[in-house]
């Protein structure tokens, strides 16, 4: 029997280490094959490979559910006999309506190890296959849970080995080092799993030997790495021993818990660049966090982050949509996680996924979510429609010139001398407003901001003179003069002797400004003072700043 286990990657970059796992457990049997597609794959191509197999097993996703029954239908079409198997978290809860459609035939729930291997040891006997739904005689049956898979069964596989090592450098790199999460966040899947169960670590340092001989980025799945500190600082360990060059490690970490010996390594033993740690703050709203039962100290979060942001890239996550969370509570909060001026803020939208308790109590709330992947929060008993649309708006602003790095300067200015939240409500508004395509190329996004800081902060000209720093460092050729004007060319040619540049190798931008220049780059603060800000452009690298 030719059976292909399968998904739909959002991006090229992504791997499911799902299939790979089931495809390393099971190929022994033979017929199976394993195959992962990408969103930009045309769904007539993905059918028509498909349908030469007998049984077709999708790993399935919010990202991808849709385009999966659409390829499931037109597999039927190609080649009725074939059987559709899914599998995975869209499918693992709230199932009715999927095994209703004409074009699935079976669906496993929950982890498919177990029932995956004994599917394909049984098959056409279903009734010997655990944790299985499928059709009888026109009837929903579910088969009873499986018995726990056994993690100590992956000691001798590789789930990576599917993929051509040479492809692995520019993927994510995925690696599980436990399943389950010790929190119980009402709006995630991993809270459902209460109990944590950790991998042999045989597994977690050969898949890691693997990864970093043969991949950049490895990102660890599990919802709160540093559950246990003295098995995460384990993992450290071995990483810094093993690592390559151009080796990047990213963990989800619970910040606000305070381990100090696990600061401690990272602090003294953690080479930088190397490590990129995501902290999932959602909200400060303490009645907010009760009723989706989390605890948060916001005290210590910041202490985390102080103290290990000099080794470790730090990502922070907001929610916006949580219960009793209002309008004012998400500003509050923006406002003083963002003065933790992180690399990247993420400020995300409430969604309701399959089987979350939140998904479940939706009514008490009032909330209105769509329907369809990837179930965003619509409006609620605390956010209307109205209100929602200002928040896109911050977060789209804040995307555009924090997260990519474009406005660096001026918003940590604007966020110690104004509201951070209302300056990016403001502009991703303006934005709206003027610009009819997102895509308005890189002079089209500072002339954004500026026309809005000069319009709605008239009387702020340090703001302006940061737009321009920041304008001139995002190109590595010496852009036109915008924003500032020049200064006159006795100031220029003095600049060049006292400063001793090579105006023959190099171009320069000069311009007057009101903060003290070497101040701002070593301190990151401004300190008021008539100074000369002097850019070099080599037309090769980014530029630096010389004066």
């Amino acid at each position: 029997m030719k059976v292909l286990l399968t998904t739909i990657n959002s991006k090229y970059i992504h791997q499911n280490l799902a299939i790979g796992l089931l495809y390393e457990l099971n190929k022994d049997y033979v017929g199976l094959s394993v195959k992962e597609f990408t969103s930009k794959t045309p769904l007539a191509e993905i059918a028509g490979y498909c349908s030469s197999f007998e049984i077709v097993a999708f790993s399935c996703y919010i990202w991808n559910i849709e385009q999966t029954l659409e390829v499931a239908r037109q597999i039927k079409q190609l080649s009725p006999e074939c059987k559709v198997l899914l599998g995975g978290p869209e499918v693992s809860y709230e199932w009715d309506d999927i095994i209703a459609l004409p074009e699935v035939d079976f669906i496993i729930i929950d982890e498919g190890e177990v029932p995956f291997a004994a599917f394909l040891k049984h098959y056409p006997n279903l009734s010997l296959v655990p944790g299985l739904v499928w059709q009888r005689n026109g009837e929903v049956v579910c088969s009873d849970a499986p018995e726990v898979f056994s993690l100590d069964n992956l000691k001798e596989i590789n789930p990576y080995l599917s993929i051509p090592a040479e492809e692995l450098r520019n993927k994510v790199c995925y690696v599980e080092a436990s399943r389950g999460c010790p929190n119980r966040c009402a709006f995630c899947l991993a809270g459902l799993q209460n109990t944590l169960r950790y991998l042999p670590m045989e597994y977690i340092h050969s898949s890691l030997l693997y990864l970093m001989e043969n991949g950049r980025v490895v990102k660890f799945l599990d919802r709160t790495f540093n559950a246990n500190q003295s098995f995460a600082i384990s993992i450290f360990q071995f990483i810094i021993q093993h690592h390559r060059p151009g080796n990047i490690f990213q963990f989800e970490i619970k910040a606000d818990i305070l381990q100090t010996e696990l600061i401690e390594f990272v602090r003294t033993q953690i080479p930088k660049g190397i490590f990129r740690f995501e902290i999932g703050i959602q909200t400060l709203n303490a009645k907010s966090n009760s009723e989706v039962k989390r605890r948060l100290n916001f005290e210590n979060i910041k202490t985390f982050v102080e103290q290990v942001s000099e080794r470790v890239e730090i990502h922070l996550d907001l929610i916006v949509g949580l219960p009793y969370d209002y309008y004012d509570d998400i500003k509050y909060s923006f406002e003083e996680v963002f003065k933790l001026f992180a690399p990247e803020l993420q400020l995300g939208f409430l969604k309701f996924l399959k089987g979350t308790p939140i998904r479940r109590d939706y009514k008490q709330h009032g909330y209105r979510f769509q329907q369809q992947p990837p179930y965003q929060i619509m409006e609620s008993n605390y956010l209307s429609k109205q209100e929602l649309g200002r928040i896109e708006h911050v977060e789209h602003a804040l995307d555009t010139y924090w997260n990519k790095k474009r406005a660096l300067h001026t918003l940590r200015y604007v966020a110690l001398n104004h509201s951070i939240y209302d300056f990016l409500k403001g502009l991703g508004t303006y934005w709206n407003q003027h610009n009819e395509r997102r895509n308005i190329g890189l002079i089209g996004v500072y002339t954004t901001i500026y026309d809005y800081a000069v319009q709605q902060y008239p009387t702020d000209t340090l703001l302006v003179e940061l737009i321009a720093l920041d304008y001139y460092l995002q190109h590595k050729i010496r852009p036109a003069t915008r924003f500032l004007p020049e200064v006159k060319k006795e100031q220029r040619l003095e600049a060049f002797s006292t400063l001793n540049l090579n105006h023959h190798k190099y171009r320069y931008a000069m311009h007057k400004v009101q903060f003290d220049v070497q101040h701002l780059l070593s301190k990151n603060t401004i300190k008021p003072k008539s100074d000369l800000l002097v850019i070099e452009f080599s037309g090769v690298e980014f530029p630096k700043v010389v004066g």
